[in-house]
C-alpha cells in the first residue's frame, strides 16, 4: 500500500462518463493522513507484518477510531470538472521533545551514533551457555547505520538493522604493516544490551591509552582504498532520500569522510604521510562524490527491474536459497576498486559495503483524478573506458565505450506498494513497468585532440579494422545485457564543409553493414542515420515528427516490460535496447532518447490502463513533467561528461525556446569549452585513481607524470597476444540473441516453500517504518514533485478548470509556478472595434498571451464574474476602453469594487491601456514639436558670403581672423613639389628606374633591396 492510495478508492479514469468529486481523493494531505492510522497501527503490533497484514491494517484505517482526526470536506456543488481542496490537513500534534522540521526526510540527512549507556549493569550480563543468532539465520536484517568507534589501535564499527534491534561489529586494525588490511568480522548477531556491554567491556580494556570514542556515524561503507602506505576506508556521512521502487528507497550520496587507518598523532604507532600520499588524497578529492552517487540497501540499483524480476522469478522456480544472494553488475558498480579488498578481508562483503553507482536518479509522481502513478528515470554511467569528453572518445580493445549511459524509466500505478501480487504471488505485480535505453560513443578507434585553442578539434581515426573487432565486441555485449533486436539511431552530420562527423558517419555504416552480414535474418542489427543537426536548421524539417515516426518503429520493434503472472496474460518482456548517439551523446542524444521515451510512455500508460490510447500530446502536464525530468537527466549526463549543461534543449527542438536562452546557450558553451581545455585533465586524473585504472606501482611513473593514459584504458598486449581471436563471423554469442522468457512460478519451489514472505523480500521495515511515526512533510512520497505543481490551484474553485494530466493546455502553461506569471503584453484592437464598444461598460483588462488565442477558463475565472464578450483581435477581451479624445474614466472610482490585489493591477494596467490608445500632449509641449519638425525647412539650401544684418562682432572677428591663417598656410613651396612629383608619371609606370630611387614612394622598395622584409622592415633569414 502507498500513502497516496490509502482512502477511499477512486477509479476514475480518463474518458469515463462520470468523474466522481475529489474532495477526498486528489487532496494530497488527506491521501497521507491515513497513513498515520495505517504506522500507529503497525507500531502496536511491532514489526511482524506481512503482505496480507499490511492491506488488512489499510482496510481497517476507516473504521479505526483514530481515523477521527480526518476532517470531513464539504461536497460542491456538482461542476463541470472536480475542485480541489486548499483546506490545511489536520495530523497529529508533534511532541515537545521532537518536533519536526519542514523539508527534511523522515531520517535526518547525518546518522545518529549508537546509545551507549555509561557502564554495564549485571542484568546485561550473559550466561556462558546462552545462544547467539549467527548470521545467515531467519530474521536476521541487512544493516542500515553504522557508528565508527576508534581506540589507539583499532576501529569498531558498529552496524544496526532498520528497527534498531540487531546489531554486529567489526573490527579493523589500526597497527598493520603498509599494504596489509586486518579486519575481524564478527558473525555473532547481538541485540541493543549486548552490544552496549560489548563496547563498554572494550572501553574498559583500553583505559590506559584513552579509551573507546565515538569518531563518526555513518549511513554505510563503501570499501578500502589505498595508494602508496596505509590503507583508508571511504565512509557514506550523509544521504537523502531520491526514489523508492516497490518499497524499496534510492538514497543520493550527499557528504563522504575519508578516515586514514593508521594510528592518531599522539599515539607512538604513528606513520609519517609523505608528500606522493598528501597529493594522491588530493587528486582523489577533485572527484566530488556527493554529486550524482546513488545506492540502496535493499534493490539492486545496478540492474535494471526487469532483470531483478526475472533473477527473483527463477529462484523461485530453481528452489535454491544460495542464489539469492545479489549479483551485482560489476559494468556499473563505481566503487568496485574498493570493495577488492573488502571482499578479500570480509566473508559477508555485502552487509557491510554498499555498491554505488553513478548517473541521475529522479522520481515524479501522475496524478490521474486519484491514482497515483510514479514515473522513476534512472540512468547507470559505466565505469569501464570512463572519462571526460575530448579524453575518452569512440572504443577501446574490449569494446567498451566512452560515455557509456544505460537509461531506464519506470511507470508503476501505486495501488500496491511491493512487487507482488495478491495471494499473494511473489514478484507478479502487473502495475509495474520499465523501458530501457542505452547511449553511447561510436564504437571505432577515434580521437580527438584538445591541447590547441580550437573549439571543435578534427577527428582522426587511429586504427582502421576491417574486422571492427572493437564494434563487433560492443554489439555483443549489447546482445548479453538486452537481447535483440539492437536498434542504432545515428545522429551525426552527414554533410558539412570540412569533414569532421561526416567521416565517422561513413566509417559506422561500413562497420554495421559488415557486421549484420553474419547475423541471422531476424537478428540483424536495425540502423537509422539520421542528420539531426541540418533538419533543426531547416525551416521546411520537422525534428520532432520525425522523431516521433522513429520511436514508434524502435517501441514496436523493442518492446517493454510489464510484470505479471502468465495466466493473467499480463506479461511482456522488453527484448532488444534502441542504441542512440551523435558525436557527443548529449544534446541531440538526449532530445531523441526523451521522444523515444515519451512514445514508451504512452505504452506503458496503455497498459496499466490509464489511458486509451499510447500517443501523449505535447504541452500536457504529463509530457511537461517527463520533460523536466529527462531535461535535468541531460544536463547531469552532460555535466559528468562535457563539464557544462545542455547546450540545445527540447525547447530548441521544437523550436519555441525564447530569444533569451540565446545568452544561455552561448555560456553553457564557453563553460564546456573552458572545462574541457583546462579541468578535464584533472577530473580524468581523479577517475583513473578511484576506478582502479591506475595502482601505485614502486618504481613505476606516477599518475601525475604519464603524458597519457592510454595504456590505464587498453588491454596489455603482451597478455592477449598469445591468446586465440574470435572469429571474425562468429563475432557475436548465440545464446545471446535469444528470446528473453519469464519463468512462470510465483511460489517458492522446493526446499523454499514453506518461507515467509520475509525471507524473500521484507520491504514494509524501510518504507512503512512501523517503530516510527511522523510529519506528512518528511514522508517521502508526500514531497515527490507531481503534476500538481503545474495546476492553478484558485483556478480550481469554480470547477472550470480539466485536472487531466492529458488534457494540452493553453501556450505556455507549462511553465513552472515560477515562470506563471502575467505577461505584460497588450491586446491590439483595431479603432473601428473601438468605437463600438459601449463605453457604459466597466471591466478589468484582461492581458492575451501574445499568440492570439482564446483565454482559458480559469483565467477568466479569476476576474469579476461574468463580462459581456467583446470582439477584437484578441478573443474575449474585457477592458474599458475610450474613444479617441476622450479622457479616461477614473478607474479609482469607489464605484467599481475592489476584491484582491491582482484585480486592482488589472485596473491599473487598464488605465495605461487607455492612454496609451489616447495620446495627449500639453502646449509647451506641442509647441516644442512643432518648432523641431519645422525647423530643417527654415535652413538656406544655398550660403552666400553676405554678412547678415547686425552680426556678431566678436564671431566676425575670429572667423576673418581664421580664414586668413587657412589661406596663409595652404600653398606651401614642400607641398607644392610633393604633389607635382606625384602628378609626373612615366610611359611605363610598372616599371622602376634607378633615378627614381631616391623618391620617398619607393621608400620600403629600397629596404627590400637592402634584405628587410617589405612589411615588417626586418632583415629577411638567409
Amino acid at each position: 500500500m502507498n500513502s497516496s492510495t490509502v482512502g477511499p478508492a477512486v477509479e476514475a479514469r480518463v474518458g469515463d462518463a462520470k468523474i466522481p468529486s475529489l474532495s477526498s481523493s486528489i487532496d494530497e494531505s488527506s491521501l497521507c493522513t491515513n497513513n498515520v492510522i495505517v504506522r500507529e497501527q503497525l507500531a502496536s503490533r511491532d514489526d511482524r507484518g506481512t503482505s496480507g497484514e499490511m492491506e488488512a491494517a489499510g482496510s481497517r484505517s476507516s473504521s479505526d477510531p483514530a481515523a477521527d482526526v480526518i476532517k470531513p470536506h464539504v461536497q460542491p456543488e456538482p461542476l463541470s470538472f472536480p475542485q480541489l481542496s486548499n483546506n490545511a490537513p489536520t495530523s497529529p500534534k508533534p511532541s515537545a521533545k521532537r518536533a519536526p522540521s519542514e523539508g527534511e526526510d523522515e531520517e535526518p540527512a547525518t546518522a545518529k551514533g549508537f546509545q551507549r549507556s555509561a557502564s554495564p549493569t549485571s542484568a546485561m550480563h550473559r550466561s556462558k551457555g546462552a545462544l547467539y543468532e549467527k548470521v545467515g539465520e531467519e530474521g536476521v536484517c541487512k544493516m542500515h547505520k553504522f557508528s565508527l568507534y576508534e581506540t589507539a589501535s583499532r576501529y569498531y564499527l558498529v552496524g544496526g538493522d532498520i528497527t534498531d534491534r540487531k546489531f554486529r561489529i567489526l573490527k579493523i586494525d589500526r597497527t598493520a604493516d603498509s599494504g596489509d588490511l586486518i579486519v575481524a568480522e564478527d558473525e555473532i548477531v547481538y541485540t541493543k544490551e549486548e552490544m552496549n556491554q560489548l563496547l563498554n567491556a572494550v572501553d574498559d580494556g583500553n583505559r590506559a591509552s584513552g579509551g573507546l570514542k565515538l569518531k563518526c556515524s555513518t549511513w554505510g561503507l563503501l570499501g578500502f582504498i589505498r595508494f602508496t602506505s596505509a590503507y583508508y576506508m571511504l565512509l557514506i556521512t550523509k544521504r537523502s532520500q531520491v526514489a523508492m521502487i516497490g518499497g524499496h528507497y534510492i538514497y543520493q550520496v550527499d557528504g563522504t569522510e575519508l578516515v586514514s587507518l593508521t594510528v592518531s598523532s599522539s599515539s607512538r604507532f604513528k606513520l609519517d604521510r609523505d608528500a606522493e600520499e598528501a597529493r594522491f588524497v588530493g587528486i582523489l578529492s577533485n572527484l566530488d562524490l556527493s554529486r550524482s552517487f546513488y545506492f540502496s540497501y535493499s534493490y539492486d540499483i545496478t540492474r535494471t527491474l526487469q532483470h531483478n524480476i526475472v533473477r527473483e522469478r527463477q529462484i523461485l522456480c530453481n528452489g535454491n536459497a544460495i542464489i539469492s544472494e545479489r549479483s551485482h553488475n560489476s559494468m556499473f558498480v563505481w566503487n568496485h576498486h574498493l570493495l577488492d579488498p573488502a571482499s578479500r578481508a570480509l566473508k559477508n562483503t555485502d552487509d557491510w559495503c554498499l555498491p554505488i553507482i553513478h548517473g541521475f536518479v529522479d522520481q515524479a509522481r501522475l496524478s490521474i483524478y486519484g491514482r497515483a502513478v510514479y514515473i522513476t528515470i534512472i540512468a547507470r554511467r559505466s565505469r569501464f573506458f570512463a572519462g571526460a569528453r575530448f579524453l575518452k572518445r569512440g572504443a577501446n580493445d574490449l569494446g567498451y565505450v566512452a560515455n557509456d549511459v544505460e537509461t531506464e524509466q519506470i511507470v508503476s500505478e501505486m495501488l500496491t506498494t511491493s512487487f507482488h501480487a495478491p495471494g499473494p504471488q511473489l514478484f507478479a505485480n502487473p502495475n509495474y513497468t520499465s523501458y530501457v535505453q542505452h547511449r553511447g560513443s561510436i564504437p571505432l578507434y577515434w580521437t580527438q585532440d584538445n591541447t590547441g585553442v580550437t573549439p571543435k578539434p578534427d577527428i582522426e581515426m587511429n586504427l582502421i579494422d576491417p574486422f571492427y573487432s572493437a564494434a563487433a565486441l560492443h554489439f555483443d555485449d549489447l546482445f548479453e545485457r538486452y537481447g535483440a533486436p539492437l536498434y542504432v539511431l545515428n545522429l551525426v552530420k552527414s554533410r558539412e564543409r570540412t569533414p569532421r562527423e561526416s567521416i565517422l558517419l561513413k566509417e559506422y555504416t561500413n562497420a554495421i553493414q559488415y557486421l549484420n552480414q553474419f547475423l541471422p535474418e531476424d537478428k540483424k542489427i536495425l540502423y537509422k542515420a539520421w542528420d539531426m543537426s541540418r533538419a533543426s536548421k531547416s525551416r521546411d524539417q520537422d525534428v520532432i515528427g520525425t522523431l516521433e515516426l522513429i520511436a514508434e518503429d524502435v517501441v514496436t520493434a523493442t518492446g517493454f516490460f510489464r510484470n505479471g503472472s502468465i495466466q493473467s496474460e499480463d506479461l511482456l518482456m522488453q527484448n532488444g535496447v534502441a542504441r542512440t548517439n551523435c558525436i557527443d551523446c548529449l544534446d541531440r542524444t538526449n532530445a531523441a532518447q526523451f521522444v523515444i521515451g515519451k512514445r514508451a510512455l504512452g505504452h506503458q500508460l496503455h497498459a496499466l490502463g490509464v489511458i486509451s490510447d499510447t500517443l501523449i500530446d505535447y504541452d500536457t502536464d504529463a509530457v511537461n513533467l517527463f520533460t523536466h525530468m529527462y531535461h535535468d537527466h541531460g544536463d547531469t549526463i552532460a555535466i559528468q561528461y562535457g563539464g557544462s549543461h545542455l547546450v540545445n534543449t527540447m525547447e530548441t527542438y521544437r523550436k519555441i525556446n525564447q530569444w533569451t536562452s540565446h545568452s544561455r546557450d552561448m555560456v553553457e558553451s564557453f563553460k564546456r569549452y573552458y572545462n574541457n581545455s583546462f579541468l578535464d585533465k584533472q577530473r580524468q586524473e581523479a577517475y583513473n585513481l578511484f576506478l582502479g585504472n591506475y595502482k601505485f606501482v614502486q618504481g613505476q611513473p606516477m599518475l601525475w607524470d604519464l603524458t597519457t593514459d592510454y595504456y590505464l584504458h587498453h588491454a596489455d598486449p603482451r597478455l592477449w597476444s598469445g591468446k586465440s581471436r574470435k572469429s571474425y563471423i562468429t563475432w557475436f554469442t548465440p545464446e545471446n540473441l535469444k528470446t528473453r522468457e519469464l519463468h512462470k512460478a510465483t511460489q517458492p519451489q522446493g526446499p523454499l516453500a514453506g518461507k515467509s514472505l520475509s525471507f524473500f523480500d521484507d520491504y514494509w521495515l524501510e518504507y512503512y517504518r512501523p517503530l516510527a511515526v511522523s510529519s506528512f512533510a518528511k514522508v517521502f512520497s508526500y514531497k515527490m514533485n507531481s503534476t500538481f505543481r503545474y495546476i492553478p490551484f484558485k483556478s480550481t474553485q469554480d470547477g472550470r478548470y480539466d485536472l487531466s494530466p492529458f488534457r494540452v493546455r493553453a501556450t505556455h502553461d507549462h511553465d513552472t509556478p515560477e515562470k506563471l506569471r502575467q505577461r505584460k503584453e497588450v491586446a491590439i484592437v483595431t479603432p473601428q472595434e473601438i468605437a463600438a464598444v459601449d463605453q457604459s461598460v466597466q471591466a478589468p483588462l484582461i492581458i492575451s498571451p501574445t499568440k492570439h488565442t482564446e483565454l482559458p477558463n480559469w483565467l477568466q475565472s479569476q476576474l469579476n464574474g461574468s463580462v459581456p464578450p467583446r470582439p477584437g483581435i484578441v478573443g474575449k477581451v474585457d477592458s474599458d476602453v475610450h474613444s479617441v479624445g476622450q479622457a479616461p474614466k477614473d478607474v479609482s472610482s469607489p464605484s467599481k469594487p475592489v476584491k484582491d490585489k491582482s484585480a486592482m493591477t488589472q485596473w491599473t494596467l487598464d488605465q495605461i491601456y487607455s492612454n496609451s490608445l489616447n495620446p495627449s500632449v500639453t502646449d509647451s509641449e506641442a509647441y516644442e514639436y512643432q518648432r523641431y519638425i519645422s525647423h530643417p525647412l527654415s535652413l538656406p539650401l544655398v550660403t552666400t558670403t553676405d554678412i547678415p544684418p547686425n552680426p556678431n562682432t566678436v564671431f566676425l572677428i575670429h572667423v576673418n581672423s581664421s580664414a586668413r591663417d587657412t589661406m596663409v598656410n595652404m600653398h606651401s613651396n614642400e607641398d607644392i613639389a610633393d604633389y607635382t612629383e606625384f602628378l609626373n608619371v612615366g610611359e611605363d609606370p610598372l616599371t622602376v628606374f634607378e633615378t627614381d630611387a631616391p623618391k620617398k614612394r619607393y621608400k620600403a622598395y629600397r629596404q627590400w633591396l637592402k634584405g628587410k622584409s617589405l612589411f615588417k622592415q626586418q632583415r629577411l633569414d638567409q
